[in-house]
């Protein structure tokens, strides 16, 4: 679970300190605080770990609060909040909301509005989930708030405030919470024997408790009480939790819960109502109600789990009403609140079968609309459009107002329940009308009873067939209606509510049970096999199969004939809904009972005896069906089953070769039809062998096995020295059946050969489809004569000049940030326009157009490919011919287990193939053939290899705190073979420091990379973040050549140069030696021929020094990245690229840590060294500095009214700072008593600063606070903050107005102060903008602006931020002063050779201003210093009057 705090914004009060607060259930974490901004910067990064249940997790609140002024004596003010339940996180697409702003509101006072919006990405992760990361929209259209709110779609923008009332009359049906021994000692103490149960009701919603009053000793408990919620509507949060509880001085305890999912009870449509219920009755269900001391199952009390038995029910009702925000009736706050209601009629459960109104009106519109819609192009879409009806209509299809409870069958042996079944009331409900009668209303149903939950209540207990009908009393004589013809009913005399039914039709039949295979078992012993066995229930009896050894993939062949079963009811009812067959699938152990894998069902296909046993229904054929342990899949059994009335049975037709003994096989016509098929098996090597039996594995063999053939690798003599086989290819041949998809599985196992013979399982595989193995033939494509890179013509005026690029400005990291598209590289006046040519790189050209606010991003003739997961993943995990087998051993672990993952029962791999086709005479051989190879022609040998594997690390983002205070110190580790380094000396606080790596190893001892994510600690050992790990042999071997990305441009200097020590040409010549390839033929006029194919590129290519010269390699270049074009070999190459790896953590399985982007070059030590490493370091940063010169401020509001002429003026000066340094803001001289708005100053500020010019950022390192141990380094835009202010002596200054001005690109500044208006700020998309870095100096008049606001202001020397985006121009009428500056940029080499004073100081001082407007500055002086002699006389005088009177007045007592 995980929230990234981006930014807040419009943030309602002045003066702020924010900070931002991020609770989930109890656990609350902050962001760092923000001073004296209503806008503040964020980006941190929060992570919750939860271990619960789904359901537990998805009632969970998100709450986003933002805090003034808090510190660690004060816990600060509530501007607003936002609150969401987690569920509907989950439910959006990918999980998450990416980049949305979530709309404060106060809790406090409702009718306030909106208090400012907070910009976050909040994301949900489950086990084995995965999140992307959207493509970045452009920043424009994030900065519009109202159309990016954190809302789920279908949800209004304006959302309104409303009351939830729920009312709560009555409970019935309260279970005994208290032992009779107990009740006993009471009675004997008080005398009377009350009722042991304190109950109330406890309601939960969008984080906010309710609470009814207590009712004392009552099994019926009336409260005739409402809890009223005030909450927004419609609510970010679904369900409603309402629970009866047992009031305890220790302890309370759960008696029952009811969740109230208010999707259910309203509807948003044209003909919608609110959130509507009752009044009605709700049941509650959970344990068993026998009370005891310690019930093992009060978890489902809790409303986990399906409940067991009925608990109580409770009469509720539930209305929803909009407040209207500007009614003087209102109470602002949102508190819950506890009144009492009128009593109740008696409301009885209505069981006429009557469906809700709102899903009659529903139903009908919602066929409408599919039957409109259903009219997709694809097939696919049709599906995906039909699966979203079927989910609606059954999610309408639920009834929340069924106050009828649901019907339990307990089986009881000895006054002990053993087992149950829970059949909802409403499947079995009633009605005259067919429609809207239960599903099993009135049918014989075969139901299976089962222990309450987890792995016990796995295995079926018992079977029963039963007939249920419920309804009211007056349609009692229907009740007999759906029993099947030939029940007589007897009257028991012993009870007249017993009847006993008999059938006078009876019906003999045989069944028999073809049971063939099964595959992809659970592994139930400890070696990773089981010796599966299967159990067949049919009626009253029960058969199984022979139990085969140490094996995931039993063949039985084994037919089961159930003989003279006797079925009751009428034939035509019988052949067209015939019992149901229940397979078990069972583990033989020598000791103890067996142990349950698996369970499926199926329907037979039923003979009678007038039918013919002949196509198209007999013989019947094999189907798989799937296997479930729980509620996960535990494989699939191959099998067929026939139900034949016993009359003229048709005989059982075995194979004559086989002799089983009393075992039957499976019959002729029903088996597989086999043929004969020769598998060729790869042996290349084992990988990452873990101990077996604390002993290491030292002489291993693979053995393979496939329907009873097989085949032994050569033995590896030392594992340790090299894990590869000798002998590569063996095959055996083996009868399959022709049908493809019933190929049994293939095993893989690997033994330990140790002394004296014996031989120790290590770990299996079972491939359990070889259809990807089959050997089709070669794919006799026409080689069609085909021209790629003819170069179009352009019309005459589309030609468009080059762009001269600085490439002082250019390194890897613009191709980097080029790639990414998430940062902005060169914003220009010109902009530049990218096209792609012909050779699949991009060449940048510019175009003159009127500029906007429009990002560039640098693309020159190059581009990186940055993967957004790991690279295997887009190219089949490498395994064109060499594959990855995982070897398995251990018990396999359940959905319920944690502790168990596949993960961990990995104990090493296999690596090698497989090859199957049929067995022919007529195979063609080239003359080339490898007979000792088979169909692995031309694959490289194994034998050891010395490699250069050069890592790059680029970043690392998302990365899980490690630290108290929600931070991480990362650096890497690198572990490959026995070398393992790690760069914790050169760490970098809160970052991480791009690197790479060179490691010299040899394949295949060394070929698992492993690269580590550590949090540095100062005391105590690093914490692990997150790691991942790289197979690093297959990317050798693959045919995608994974050694060295393909560039998209062939460069021989600069930092695009060529990088792999093989060229372009050398390359193209030996992919097609390799594949046997025609070519390549270099021609005139740029064109290369390879197979057929002709390609084209440029063949000239410039030196250092800017000679241009012959080449072959643009050509050859070209070719490789249209190798995928090639035919009959052709595949994709690797480009160059960063690939972007999940870090995972061993003890969080399947959680994603946080990503990391990096990319492997590897070089055989026996070819060509390659050049030196990349240059991935950061950035540097470069010194500017920032000369700001205030000459003149005009038409500044006037705050002040002179005492004794009541005039208006301002004692106006004016403060500026770099945004992020707002420590080291500068003020003016104060311009006293300007009666115009007029300001003289003349004073110059100096802000020093360090620049990334290509992220057009400025670089700041400070201490996140004073116990931080090493300063962190901020990258913030470029931005001067300039506000004017009213300075007062004996009150906090009054703050008048602010401008902020991007130094990249801000409007030119006017001529004149009258030119100077407020459409320079509010229209900037018309104005013509400047950047100072390349302007240099700038000189003009800008308007300073102000968000009016109600709330009064006080503050003393704070610095105000008032970005333009944060401002509502629409409550700005008016300029609020206009300042004259002149800004100077110059770099710390200049400002080094012609320093500035900062005022009017020394170097370069400035001459003091003229002041006009306003007294001269001495008589301001004078008149101040008048004003105050003046109070301090009169303050004199009055102490000595009253002095004496008071001293008299103390002599005498007084």
């Amino acid at each position: 679970r995980s929230v990234t705090v981006i930014e807040a914004r419009q943030l309602v009060g002045l003066n702020m300190d924010p900070m931002v607060c991020v609770e989930i259930g109890e656990d609350k974490k902050y962001t760092s605080m923000k001073e004296s901004t209503n806008c503040p910067y964020y980006n941190e990064y929060f992570v919750f770990d939860f271990h619960v249940p789904p359901d537990v997790m998805f009632d969970k609140i998100l709450k986003i609060s933002v805090i003034h002024s808090k510190n660690l004596l004060r816990s600060g003010t509530l501007v607003g909040t936002f609150k969401l339940d987690v569920g509907t996180i989950y439910s959006q697409p990918e999980h998450q909301f990416y980049h949305k702003w979530a709309l404060l509101s106060d809790p406090d006072d409702i009718t306030a509005g909106c208090k400012g919006y907070v910009k976050c990405d909040v994301a949900v992760v489950a086990k084995g989930d995965t999140i992307k990361t959207p493509h970045k929209a452009n920043e424009s259209d994030e900065d519009d708030i109202e159309g990016n709110l954190l809302l789920p779609e279908g949800v209004p923008a304006e959302r309104q405030w409303a009351r939830y009332y729920l009312k709560i009359y009555r409970a019935e049906g309260l279970p005994r919470m208290n032992t009779s021994i107990m009740a006993n000692v009471k009675k004997a103490f008080i005398g009377e024997n009350k009722d042991l149960v304190d109950p109330y009701v406890q309601v939960l919603f969008a984080g906010q408790k309710g609470k009814t009053s207590i009712q004392k000793s009552c099994y019926e408990p009336i409260w005739n009480e409402q809890i009223v919620f005030t909450e927004m509507f419609p609510p970010l949060c679904r369900r409603m939790k309402i629970q009866i509880r047992d009031s305890d001085k220790v302890n309370d305890v759960a008696i029952g819960t009811h969740f109230l999912d208010l999707r259910k009870i309203s509807n948003d449509g044209d003909k919608g109502f609110l959130p509507t219920l009752g009044p009605a009755w709700v049941n509650m269900y959970g344990s068993t109600r026998t009370y005891t001391l310690m019930d093992e199952y009060q978890e489902l009390n809790e409303g986990l789990g399906e409940g067991v038995s009925f608990r109580a029910r409770l009469l509720i009702s539930l209305g929803v009403e909009i407040l209207d925000p500007s009614s003087p009736d209102i109470t602002s706050s949102t508190e819950v609140q506890l009144e009492g209601v009128p009593n109740i009629s008696e409301v009885g459960p209505c069981l006429d079968g009557q469906p809700c109104r709102g899903f009659q009106l529903l139903l009908p519109l919602t066929a409408k609309a599919m039957r409109s819609q259903v009219k997709k192009s694809t097939v696919r879409d049709k599906i995906k459009l039909a699966q979203n009806f079927l989910t609606k209509l059954r999610f309408l299809a639920v009834e929340p107002q069924h106050s009828v409870p649901d019907v339990f069958i307990w089986m009881i042996s000895n006054g002990k329940r053993i087992a149950y079944a829970r059949v909802p009331s409403k499947d079995i409900l009633f009605s005259s009308t067919d429609e809207e009668r239960g599903k099993d209303c009135g049918k014989v149903k075969t139901i299976f009873l089962r222990v309450s939950f987890g792995p016990a209540g796995w295995t079926v207990q018992s079977k029963i067939e039963i007939y249920l009908w419920l309804g009211l009393n007056k349609q009692r004589k229907d009740y007999l209606s759906g029993l099947p013809n030939g029940f007589e009913e007897n009257r028991l005399p012993t009870d007249g509510y017993m009847r006993m039914f008999i059938s006078a039709v009876k019906q003999i039949f045989q069944l028999r049970v073809h049971m063939y295979q099964a595959r992809s078992l659970f592994a139930a012993d400890s070696t990773g096999l089981s010796d599966p066995f299967a159990r067949v229930f049919f009626s009253t009896q029960s058969q199984v199969t022979e139990v085969l050894a140490e094996t995931l993939c039993p063949t039985w062949d084994q037919l089961l004939v159930f003989e003279n079963v006797e079925l009751f009811g009428e034939a035509s009812e019988l052949r067209d809904d015939p019992p149901i067959i229940v397979i078990e699938i069972y583990d033989q152990d020598t000791v103890g009972k067996a142990d349950f894998m698996g369970r499926t069902f199926a329907k037979p296909i039923v003979k009678m005896a007038d039918e013919h046993y002949g196509p198209p229904r007999f013989p019947p054929q094999l189907e798989y069906y799937q296997i479930y342990r729980g509620n996960c899949t535990a494989g699939e059994m191959l099998a067929a089953f026939e139900l034949l009335q016993v009359t003229d049975l048709p005989p059982i037709d075995g194979p004559t070769d086989m002799d089983r003994g009393p075992i039957l096989p499976v019959p002729l016509g029903i088996r597989p039809v086999l043929s004969k098929y020769r598998i060729e098996v790869l042996f290349w090597g084992l990988r990452d062998l873990k101990r077996v039996n604390l002993a290491q594995v030292d002489r291993p063999r693979v053995d393979i096995e496939c329907a009873g053939k097989g085949v032994q690798s050569a033995l590896i003599p030392n594992y340790k020295k090299n894990p590869n086989f000798s002998t590569l290819v063996k095959w055996f041949e083996v009868d399959l059946p022709e049908n493809e998809l019933l190929h049994p599985p293939l095993n893989i196992r690997v033994v330990d050969c140790r002394a004296f013979g014996r031989y120790t399982l290590v770990g299996s595989n079972a491939v359990t489809s070889l259809r990807k193995f089959i050997y089709r033939g070669a794919n006799k494509q026409a080689n069609n004569y085909s021209t790629t890179g003819k170069k179009k013509k352009r019309k005459k005026g589309d030609e468009m000049e080059e762009e001269e690029l600085d490439e002082s400005m250019l390194d890897w990291w613009s191709k980097y940030f080029a790639s990414i598209e998430t940062l902005t590289e060169l914003k220009v006046q010109n902009s530049f326009l990218v096209v792609h040519d012909d050779t699949g790189g991009s060449v940048i050209l510019k175009k003159r157009i009127k500029f906007k606010s429009i990002y560039i991003f640098v693309c020159s003739v190059f581009s990186n490919k940055v993967y957004a997961k790991e690279l295997e993943s887009e190219f089949d995990n490498f395994e064109d011919w060499l594959h990855s087998f995982n070897l398995f051993r251990g018990k396999g672990g359940d959905d319920d287990d944690q502790n168990v993952t596949d993960e961990d029962r990995v104990v090493g791999k296999f690596k090698g193939s497989l090859c199957m086709y049929k067995v022919s005479d007529d195979m063609s051989r080239d003359m080339s053939f490898d007979s000792n190879m088979g169909m692995f022609q031309n694959i490289p040998h194994n034998d050891p290899i010395n490699i250069l594997v050069r890592i790059y690390v680029i970043r690392a983002t998302d990365l899980h705190p490690a630290d108290i205070n929600g931070k991480a110190d990362p650096y890497i580790a690198i572990r490959l073979g026995k070398t393992e380094i790690k760069d914790k000396e050169n760490y970098i606080s809160k970052q991480l420091n791009p690197l790479s790596f060179d490691v010299e190893v040899t394949f295949p001892m060394d070929s698992t990379l492993t690269v580590s994510i550590y949090d540095w600690d100062l005391v105590g050992t690093d914490d692990l973040i997150g790691e991942t790990k790289l197979d690093l042999e297959n990317r050798f071997y693959s045919k995608h050549r994974a050694t060295c990305g393909v560039a998209c441009n062939y460069a021989i200097h600069g930092y695009n140069v060529w990088r792999d020590p093989m060229k372009p040409t050398h390359i193209l010549a030996k992919l097609c030696k390799d594949g046997k390839l025609d070519g390549p033929h270099y021609g005139p006029g740029g064109r290369v021929k390879v197979e057929n194919r002709v390609f084209m590129a440029p063949t000239e290519i410039e030196d250092e020094n800017g000679l241009k010269k012959q080449t072959d390699e643009h050509l050859a270049l070209t070719v490789l990245n249209h190798w995928a074009e090639i035919p009959r070999v052709g595949c994709k190459l690797v480009p160059e690229h960063v690939e972007t790896r999940p870090l995972l953590h061993p003890d969080k399985p399947g959680i994603e840590q946080g990503r990391i982007e990096m990319w492997v070059d590897m070089f055989p030590k026996d070819m060509t060294a390659p050049g030196p490493a990349l240059d991935i370091s950061p950035r540097k940063p470069k010194k500017f500095e920032l000369r700001v010169i205030v000459w003149n401020t005009d038409e500044v509001v006037l705050e002040d009214d002179d005492i004794f002429t009541g005039e208006k003026s301002s004692d106006i000066f004016v403060r500026g700072w770099l945004k992020g340094q707002q420590e080291d803001k500068q003020d003016t001289d104060v311009h006293y008593h300007s009666i115009t708005g007029e300001g003289n100053f003349n004073w110059r500020f100096v802000y020093p600063f360090d620049y990334l010019m290509a992220e057009e950022k400025i670089v700041i390192s400070k201490k996140e606070s004073m116990f931080a141990w090493d300063e962190t380094e901020y990258k913030i835009p470029a931005r001067l903050n300039l506000q004017v202010w009213d300075a007062d002596h004996f009150s906090a200054d009054d703050f008048l107005g602010a401008i902020e001005l991007d130094l990249n690109r801000f409007p030119r500044g006017a001529k004149t102060a009258k030119q100077c208006t407020i459409e320079m700020v509010t229209n900037e998309a018309e104005m013509p903008m400047v950047s100072i870095f390349k302007q240099k100096r700038i000189k003009g008049w800008w308007p300073f602006v102000l968000k009016k606001m109600n709330e009064n202001f006080n503050a003393k020397d704070k610095v105000m931020e008032y970005p333009p985006e944060s401002l509502n121009f629409k409550a700005v009428n008016s300029v609020f002063g206009k300042v004259e500056a002149e800004l100077h940029l110059l770099t710390g080499e200049e400002a080094e050779k012609s320093p500035a004073g900062e005022g009017r100081n020394e170097p370069e001082p400035l001459e003091k201003p003229k002041y006009e407007g306003c007294f001269p500055i001495q008589l301001c002086y004078v008149y101040s210093l008048i004003v105050t002699a003046l109070l301090l006389l009169a303050m004199l005088a009055l102490f000595l009057y009253s002095m004496p009177g008071y001293m008299v007045k103390k002599m005498l007592g007084a």
